[in-house]
């Protein structure tokens, strides 16, 4: 289904799965080859979100998977014997990324390791050639984040960023409704993504089996300092900067995402942050709570734009997930799903100022609500996002979270890295494509 017609389909109504047809590809070059597919990095990630919508979808769209490429030796044998169980097709196990294109046996890639590599790994496999599903934190350096975008435009392949909001029906239908101009200007967004969950990120018992021998230390720092063998770093590396930014990379990445895709703007204008390890000290270097608040508006009009702000607590999970968009007339509320005359401007307040009222509709936007659970997204966004890029893969049409978008989430990502690790207020430099904290700048 094309996307306008989704969108058309979707505004604050019920809407069912995107509609597919294997017979619809009959007419595409090279729609009767199987896409060999490989996982890079078994994560936990891959097992329980990757590999179920895989499983339900490879046999229509004839799609395999064949292989699977991780640095630990442990997780290759796991990585097989799960996958070859799950989907039924015979896994090869390869010990890192060039062996892996090096026995051109692959056509696309899910890229599933740390938040730090996504970027790295995902120029690997398109230049050896694949089409690529990569999880978000697309990047966290601007540098790596101008050399994918590069690596990716320059090859042409399919690239999906793991941003499964752009797969949700309720999402479309907020889009809609936003540029349609019946919302009125954006002036307030508020983000919200709390838990409690002293395990979140944790990985106790892998720590204490994993040994430098069992990996290729060196190869999984990358581009990253030299640094000595750390388990914790390998397998929490969302606890440490410069593997993960944490809270910005792993949950503010989905929502801020949303605010690029309904107005337009590629980035914010500038970022403040606070926060700090407040309830879990347990040697972790990246924040347990943090808030970031952002201005967006256009650059050369700085009394045009909006306010969002971003606000994560790992020490109490009251208010869940939270995106209410706010105009003078009401709110649209990601939360509740519901478009509502809720804090605009009434009869009362506006005829003291010779005005009219100002009051949005109240209407039901169908779809579902995201959750704060391990799979982050909901299962139903997760399988129309895989379902997304596998249709894509054989069209070769432009997927729902292109590589711009994941380009456009990393900006303000490091954005708010950056403001909560220098104190600084922080600013993107469109001409050098650089975050800026203050006159430097950010680097780790």
């Amino acid at each position: 289904m094309k996307r306008r017609d989704f969108i058309q389909k979707s505004a604050v109504a019920s809407l069912g799965t995107f509609a597919f047809s294997p017979k619809s590809y009959s007419k595409i070059l090279g729609a009767n080859d199987r896409v060999r597919v490989a996982c890079v990095g078994f994560s936990d990630r891959h097992r329980s979100s990757h590999v179920p919508p895989f499983k339900i979808l490879q046999k229509e769209m004839n799609f395999e998977m064949v292989a699977v490429s991780d640095l630990w030796n442990r997780r290759r044998e796991e990585g097989k014997a799960y996958l070859e169980s799950q989907l039924g097709s015979k896994i090869t196990t390869y010990r890192n990324n060039d062996e892996l294109y090096a026995a051109k046996g692959v056509d696309a890639v899910f890229i599933s390791t740390a938040d730090f590599q996504h970027a790295l790994h995902t120029i690997e496999a398109v230049k050896a050639g694949c089409d690529v599903y990569a999880e978000k934190p697309l990047a966290e350096t601007m540098e790596d984040a101008r050399a994918v975008l590069k690596a990716v435009k320059e090859s042409n392949k399919i690239v999906q960023i793991g941003s499964q909001r752009r797969s949700g029906a309720n999402y479309w239908a907020a889009d809609e409704f936003i540029k349609s101009g019946k919302f009125g200007d954006i002036k307030m967004v508020e983000l919200m993504w709390n838990v409690n969950q002293p395990g979140r990120w944790r990985r106790v018992n892998l720590c204490k089996d994993l040994k430098e021998s069992d990996i290729d230390w060196n190869r999984f720092l990358m581009n990253r300092p030299k640094d000595s063998f750390d388990p914790r770093k390998y397998l929490e590396y969302r606890l440490f900067w410069p593997y993960s930014s944490g809270i910005p990379g792993q949950w503010m990445s989905h929502q801020i995402d949303t605010v690029h895709w309904f107005s337009g703007l590629a980035h914010p204008r500038s970022a403040v942050s606070n926060g700090g390890i407040y309830q879990w000290n347990d040697g972790r270097k990246n924040a347990d709570t943090m808030t970031t608040v952002f201005d967006y508006g256009p650059a050369d009009q700085p009394n045009k734009g909006f306010q969002v702000s971003f606000t994560s607590r790992f020490s109490n999970s009251a208010g869940g997930t939270k995106e209410i968009y706010y105009s003078n007339g009401g709110e649209l509320n990601l939360d509740t799903n519901m478009i509502s005359p809720n804090g605009g401007l009434t009869e009362g307040e506006a005829r003291g100022m010779g005005m009219q009222a100002n009051l949005l509709p109240t209407l039901k936007i169908e779809g579902p609500k995201v959750e704060t659970g391990s799979n982050t997204g909901g299962d139903s966004l997760t399988f129309e996002h895989i379902k997304n890029w596998m249709q894509c893969v054989r069209s070769r049409k432009t997927p729902n979270a292109p590589i711009e978008a994941g380009y456009q989430h990393s900006i303000a990502t490091i954005m708010a890295n950056a403001a909560y690790r220098t104190g600084e207020r922080v600013t993107f430099n469109e001409k050098t494509q650089e975050v800026m904290a203050g006159s430097k700048v950010f680097k780790y």
